[in-house]
């Protein structure tokens, strides 16, 4: 299914724009996709949460599946067993979740080892009855995300989208490459094409989209209704917007100032350290603190020296403080 329009329609919403946000483990959590969608996404989902964990109220999976003041809340359920993918469905439902989104892609051999993910692509049978279970379990639109199959011999991603639109799946994301690739090579978005011509429900293609060029370039190859950023927006949570903008208009999204960065990677640490608590939360944004210093435009070895010292401070102070030096030496440097 191909659309030309901005917007983007799932069941009855309907978002901004037709960039996404991907549900990243470890990295898109409330405070990243709070800011992630303040710039622009079109849409943000969750880090993926275990549904047999979250029925069994486990503190940090349950912490996954807040966002109430995000609109719409996407949550995205991982999980093998239908008992459990539809009593996590009704709790995320109950926690607000507007949207519920199906993990069969994550290509982590801890998920595939416990048969979930996309390890599903291996057998549609199981997989449609985990499909059928959420769906029967709630009145919001559910989605999938898969990748093409689980290799090159078992290319299975068209029969899944036909059974699982048939199921009531309202849209679905495909990862243009198989697990057994996990992130190596390229993204074969021309593969997603199949699954565009499958289904009428929206089709989102998903991989090395990190321009607005790569962007109008995969929708070309796919047939998709739409695109979903992942490890592009690595320390530039203001990506998916300026892609939005690029679609929209046709104007090369600029990068931002060097001031514009500073505030939103101090607001984004900030915000961590108020949702995680100061110890936990110091200690998860040591990644993103690394992504922002990368996507400054400095010198590597001068990033791999800040690095150093802002990710091995223990003092939440001090490390904002350093994260404000840094960008000011860096504005000082670009004049």
């Amino acid at each position: 299914m191909t659309s030309n329009a901005d917007a983007l329609t799932i069941g009855g919403y309907s978002a901004p724009n037709r960039v996404l946000l991907a549900p990243m483990s470890g990295v898109t959590d409330l405070p990243f996709r709070r800011l992630a969608q303040r710039l622009g996404a079109g849409l943000v989902v969750s880090e993926m949460v275990a549904s047999e964990e979250l029925v069994r109220q486990r503190a940090d999976v349950l912490r996954r599946a807040e966002g109430s003041e995000l609109t719409p809340l996407v949550i995205q359920l991982v999980g093998r067993e239908a008992r459990w993918m539809e009593e996590g469905a009704r709790i995320v439902e109950g926690l607000g979740a507007d949207i519920i989104d199906i993990n069969m892609g994550c290509p982590a051999r801890e998920v595939t080892g416990k048969l979930s993910g996309s390890a599903l692509m291996r057998d549609l049978d199981l997989a449609l009855s985990l499909i059928e279970a959420v769906v029967r379990a709630v009145r919001v639109p559910v989605t999938l995300k898969m990748r093409l199959g689980w290799d090159e011999r078992s290319r299975n991603a068209a029969e899944l989208a036909r059974r699982a639109e048939s199921a009531g799946v309202k849209m679905i994301t495909v990862h243009g490459r198989t697990r057994c690739q996990f992130f190596k090579g390229r993204a074969d978005w021309s593969a997603v094409r199949e699954v565009s011509n499958a289904v009428s429900v929206p089709v989102i293609v998903n991989g090395d989209i990190a321009s607005g060029q790569d962007a109008a370039d995969a929708l070309a190859a796919s047939g998709a209704a739409g695109v979903m950023i992942g490890r592009g927006a690595y320390g530039a949570p203001w990506l998916p917007g300026r892609i939005a903008s690029f679609l929209a208009h046709g104007t090369p999204p600029a990068t931002p100032s060097l001031r514009e960065q500073a505030r939103i990677a101090i607001e984004h640490v900030e915000a961590m350290l108020v949702h995680y608590g100061a110890q936990l939360g110091l200690r998860n944004a040591r990644k993103h603190i690394g992504w922002y210093l990368e996507k400054s435009g400095r010198a590597a070895d001068t990033v791999r020296a800040w690095r150093r010292q802002l990710c091995t401070e223990t003092n939440p102070a001090r490390v904002l403080h350093g994260l404000s030096a840094f960008y000011e030496h860096a504005q000082e440097a670009a004049a």
